[in-house]
Parts: C-alpha cells; sequence; structure tokens
C-alpha cells in the first residue's frame, strides 16, 4: 500500500530486484494510497499501519497475514524473508544497517526540511531554507566521502542501503528530486561520487520498474 514518494519508491525497487533474481514469492499487488485524498486515515490502512504513513506492506503468504509498517522495517522484513541484499557476515550486515538507519535519521532534514520550505511552503524564508540547505549539504558529503573508495553504500555489494538511500539523495543528485533548481541552489554537481552512484544505480531494470509502480 503505497504512493511514488521517495519512501514508496525505495519498497518498489526492493520487490523488483528480488523478482530480477527470481524470487517469485516477491509477486506483489500494489495498491495505490493517495495521501492528497487522506486515504491514509482510512480504517482499512489504519489496520495495516497505525501511524497512518505509506508505505505499508501486509505479507499474505503467512498465516495469519503479517503487517509490516515504516520504510526500513519493510526492507529489512524482505531481504531477511528473501536472503537477498543483507549481508551474513556480521560486520558488514552492521555496516549495511547502519547506513540504513543514517538515511531514516537524515531524511526528514531533505524532505520535511529542505523539500518543504524550498518547494512547497506558501512563503519562503531565509532562514529555514539556508539551515536545511547546509545540513542537505553535509549529508551528501558524507556519502560523497563513503562512495570515493566504495561502489556501494555499504561495500562493494549492493543493498537495501542503496535501495533506501537512491530515491531521496540518488534522485536529489540526479534533478529528479525537488528538481533542477533544487540541485543548482545544493551545488550537487560537486558531489561527484554521490552522482556516479546514482547514475549507476538509475541504470538497473528493477530500479526503472520500481520507480514508475
Amino acid at each position: 500500500y503505497s504512493l511514488a514518494t521517495p519512501n514508496g519508491v525505495k519498497v518498489t525497487v526492493m520487490l523488483e530486484e528480488l523478482l530480477a533474481l527470481g524470487h517469485t514469492g516477491a509477486e506483489y499487488d500494489a495498491w495505490l494510497i493517495n495521501i492528497s485524498n487522506g486515504d491514509q486515515f482510512s480504517s482499512g490502512f489504519v489496520d495495516v499501519n497505525p501511524n497512518s504513513k505509506i508505505p505499508a506492506l501486509l505479507d499474505r503468504s503467512t498465516n495469519p497475514a503479517t503487517r509490516v509498517f515504516e520504510s526500513g522495517s519493510i526492507l529489512l522484513y524482505l531481504a531477511e524473508k528473501f536472503k537477498a541484499f543483507l549481508p551474513t557476515d556480521p560486520a558488514k550486515r552492521t555496516e549495511t544497517l547502519s547506513w540504513l538507519f543514517w538515511q531514516m535519521g537524515s531524511a526528514p532534514y531533505l524532505g520535511g526540511g529542505f523539500g518543504h520550505f524550498f518547494v512547497y511552503a506558501p512563503n519562503k524564508f531565509k532562514y529555514p531554507i539556508n539551515r536545511y540547505s547546509m545540513e542537505v549539504k553535509r549529508q551528501l558529503s558524507v556519502l560523497d566521502n563513503r562512495l570515493e573508495e566504495n561502489e556501494f553504500i555499504s561495500g562493494s555489494t549492493y543493498s537495501i542501503a542503496d535501495m533506501a538511500i537512491w530515491p531521496w539523495y540518488g534522485r536529489l543528485a540526479l534533478g529528479r528530486q525537488y528538481g533542477e533548481k533544487a540541485g543548482k541552489f545544493l551545488n550537487v554537481s560537486e558531489y561527484t561520487n554521490v552522482i556516479r552512484w546514482a547514475t549507476q544505480l538509475d541504470q538497473r531494470e528493477a530500479v526503472k520498474r520500481g520507480e514508475k509502480v
């Protein structure tokens, strides 16, 4: 149950990547939850996610069905269920989960902070725009430094950390999250390692499909 926001895209990318690996058990029905119309507050959706946020998943392959809400939790649930995109080595697994939760803690500054005040706020105020811009640039720098010596976020292996971070920061670097104007304002072109990584993931067929769902 979702919408094509960055948080929603994370999960459909994961499901499409699982299908690309041949996991037929990852076949899914995509139900549109139009948050502009308040669908997330309907009793049916609240039964799946009591916090009324997309995305949410109902796994009917278990008995009883298992509800999973919050995008990071869904990625972790699917990774463990299908034993994919999460390293089994304890140190590598921990690194991957650290970056997964880095995204959970960082993205509100990009979305609810920069995105809101730069794009959606009816009145544009210099202080919050500058405040959140500097934080997003710091986050992009953190990612750029990480990707300078690593092909993917968690190291040499594509993982749920990449799937969580790309819809927010990868699409921002490519000029698709909040538009080219936002990218220019943040000088995303200076984060060359992030752009390399974002472009690489953007070329994956499963990522393309997941973004379109």
